[in-house]
C-alpha cells in the first residue's frame, strides 16, 4: 500500500468515527493540494479524492486545467483583482468576507451567466490577521448578498486560532454550529458548514462541520 493510500484511508476512518459521533451521515474532505505536484495529485484522484482545495491562484490555475473534472474550491483569501480568474474555475469558494468582494463575483457571475457558489467566511475569534466577518456583521451581510442574483450563499468557513490541543478550539467550532443554525434567511441556503483542518478537523467534526479542509494529514508536512 502506498503511503498516499494509507493516509487517505485513515483520514476517511477517522472522518467516518467522528461523523458517526456527531450524529452526521456524511462529512464532505476537500484534499488541500497546496504545493502538491501534478502527478501526487493524479495519484491522488486515482484513489478516489473528488474535491480538491487550493488557497494560491497562481499556483492553482495550472493544475485546475489539467484535472478540469475534479470538484475544485478555492479557500484562500481572493482579491477583487483575481475574480475573473476564479468564477467559472472553481465550483466553491470559501472565503467571502467582504461587500466589495461580493460584488466583484456577483458582476463576474453574471458576465458569464453563471451564479457562483460561496461560503461566508466568519473571523469568529476577533483575530486582527485573519480575513473574515465578525459574527455581529453576519446577519445584515447575510440578507445583503442574497439580494445578488450572481451569488449562491451555500453556508458559513471559519478558520479558528492555532492551538496544539485542538480541545482549546472547540468553544469555537460550537459558536460556528450555533451560527450556522441561527440564520434562515431567503435566498441563503446553509447547506455548508466549512472547518476544520489536519490538527483539529475530529472536534470540528463533532461540533458539527460538514466539510473540512485536510492537506498535511493526506500528503505529509510541507513547507
Amino acid at each position: 500500500m502506498s503511503k498516499l493510500r494509507e493516509n487517505i484511508e485513515a483520514v476517511r476512518a477517522r472522518l467516518r468515527l467522528a461523523a458517526d459521533r456527531s450524529g452526521q451521515n456524511h462529512v464532505q474532505l476537500v484534499a488541500v493540494t497546496k504545493t502538491v505536484p501534478v502527478a501526487t495529485i493524479g495519484e491522488a484522484i486515482q484513489l478516489g479524492l473528488t474535491s480538491l482545495g487550493e488557497n494560491r491562484l497562481q499556483e492553482a490555475l495550472p493544475k485546475v486545467e489539467m484535472y478540469p473534472a475534479v470538484d475544485w474550491h478555492f479557500i484562500g483569501r481572493l482579491q477583487t483583482n483575481k475574480v475573473k480568474d476564479v468564477v467559472g474555475r472553481f465550483n466553491l469558494i470559501h472565503s467571502l468576507d467582504r461587500w466589495k468582494l461580493a460584488e466583484a463575483l456577483h458582476k463576474q457571475a453574471e458576465e458569464l451567466d453563471k451564479p457562483v457558489s460561496v461560503l461566508v467566511q466568519v473571523n469568529i475569534a476577533g483575530e486582527s490577521q485573519k480575513g473574515g466577518l465578525p459574527p455581529a456583521q453576519l446577519q445584515e451581510f447575510l440578507r445583503e448578498a442574497a439580494a445578488l442574483p450572481g451569488l449562491r450563499v451555500e453556508g458559513l468557513m471559519t478558520v479558528p486560532p492555532y492551538e496544539e490541543d485542538a480541545e482549546r478550539v472547540r468553544p469555537y467550532f460550537r459558536e460556528m454550529n450555533r451560527l450556522f443554525h441561527s440564520f434562515h434567511i431567503p435566498g441563503v441556503k446553509m447547506n455548508i458548514l466549512s472547518m476544520g483542518m489536519t490538527h483539529d478537523f475530529i472536534v470540528a467534526v463533532e461540533e458539527g462541520a460538514n466539510l473540512v479542509r485536510i492537506g498535511s494529514a493526506i500528503f505529509g508536512e510541507r513547507i
